[in-house]
């Protein structure tokens, strides 16, 4: 059994390059919950089915099992911070990743899952973890964690959002070895970074930063508007040059770029400090810097994605004076 490609084939809603994220979030989550019960000796290496739901752990786990009204606070939340934008239930994946053969679940009762209702999954006690037979693989190739991880984050999320999503869900990719590399589906463009960064003249497009160490920029960065992971391609009119800070609040929602060319910051952005303000909220409305003359700025269809996909709520109206 692959299961990598198992991994790589789950079942998801897709239609215009919709994100929908929350089997992997709950998959990444029960691979941290695997890898720290493997370094404590929790995980006992059984490979049978749930023990009924017995509670032999504090936050309510089972070896690695996860009781749903325990952890559905900790998905709700994984949810809201690196899902799409529309208010969606962990209830959802914890049910329906059953049928991707890489999930099991079991009530206080014994039975499979009770359904995909948050109110019945907390009722009956509903305990869910790794199929037996993905465990059992887990134990006997430890290289094979740290490849579904990467392959999750790799084909769901970009890399400015990994290294905190792993520890979000307490994954530690350092310790785990690679396993044997595999031809990727799709090859990113080498020169993509080069060619935004040139296009935008070595500024942010946001904030006009354009910090050096001699001759070498630093703290800027090639940000897809549309992710790679969703069929973004590596052009330059699916680029923005920005710097560390707002390309990660970018990929996280909380600017994004208006049919205009002007700067969106979310409503939902709270931030007191100066700044806060200075280098966030008085963006709102800002014209974007650059691309210089004669390269073609960010195109409509990878804005419109990233403004549905990824930006959160509504945008502040532009900054006063």
């Amino acid at each position: 059994m692959d299961w990598l490609e198992r991994i790589a084939a789950l079942r998801q809603w897709t239609r215009n390059g919709t994100r929908a994220p929350h089997k992997p979030l709950l998959l990444l989550y029960a691979l941290g919950r695997f890898q720290r019960d493997a370094e404590s000796g929790l995980d006992g290496g059984l490979d049978g089915g749930l023990d009924g739901g017995v509670d032999d752990r504090p936050d309510g786990g089972v070896d690695d099992g996860l009781r749903y009204s325990v952890v559905e606070g900790d998905l709700q939340r994984l949810l809201t911070e690196y899902g799409p934008p529309n208010r969606t239930t962990p209830a959802y994946p914890f049910h329906h990743l059953v049928s991707d053969g890489v999930w099991e679940v079991r009530t206080d009762r014994g039975t499979g899952s009770p359904g995909s209702r948050a109110g019945e999954l907390r009722a009956s006690g509903a305990t869910g973890r790794l199929a037996p037979e993905l465990r059992a693989a887990l134990r006997s190739e430890p290289p094979l964690l740290g490849a579904v991880a990467r392959l999750l984050l790799d084909t769901h999320f970009p890399p400015s959002l990994h290294t905190e999503l792993c520890e979000a869900v307490g994954l530690d990719l350092e310790v785990t070895e690679p396993l044997p590399a595999r031809p990727a589906r799709r090859q990113r463009d080498p020169r993509m970074r080069e060619r935004v960064l040139t296009a935008y003249e070595y500024q942010c497009a946001f904030c006009g930063y354009d910090g050096r160490i001699g001759a070498v920029p630093v703290g800027l960065e090639a940000a897809h508007v549309r992710w790679w992971a969703f069929d973004g391609p590596d052009d330059v009119e699916n680029g923005l040059c920005l710097c560390s800070l707002h390309h990660k609040l970018f990929d996280k929602g909380v600017l994004g770029v208006g049919d205009d060319h002007r700067i969106l910051v979310s409503q939902r952005f709270v931030g007191h400090s100066t700044a806060a303000r200075t280098h966030v909220i008085a963006l709102a409305g800002r014209p974007l810097v650059g691309p210089q003359p004669g390269v073609r700025p960010v195109a409509a269809a990878h804005r419109d994605w990233h403004t549905r996909q990824v930006f959160h709520g509504d945008p502040r109206p532009a900054a006063a004076g």
